[in-house]
């Protein structure tokens, strides 16, 4: 009897990785209003635990859609470029967000 080898799908990259986490959170809690439960969610933790790698995908997804990524890029870059007058302001917060990361040489 002859065996047909098995044909392992090919692992995920990075990116396909946090594209699936990211929505995986998103629909999770888009309809959440509570930071700390948005923040604390286990997809969110994972992309965190993906490293300073996914830090272009998370700059990338937080200008195109105003993402709140802000507690993961603080973990990740050890920043808080956000002064305390834009805290709740969304796109202020991102914006400040975007101009620490070209200002240090992220691009995304």
């Amino acid at each position: 009897m002859s065996t047909v080898p098995t044909i392992a799908p090919p692992a995920e990259t990075l990116e396909q990785h946090f594209r699936r986490l990211a929505e995986t959170w998103k629909r999770a809690v888009a309809h959440l209003s509570s930071t700390t439960v948005r923040n604390n969610h286990p997809a969110y933790n994972e992309i965190i635990g993906l490293g300073t790698a996914v830090l272009p995908l998370l700059l990338q997804d937080m200008e195109a859609n105003n993402t709140h990524w802000f507690r993961a890029l603080r973990e990740l870059t050890g920043a808080d470029p956000v002064p305390p007058s834009a805290a709740g302001d969304v796109p202020e917060m991102v914006s400040a967000w975007l101009k620490w990361a070209k200002e240090h040489g992220h691009q995304w």
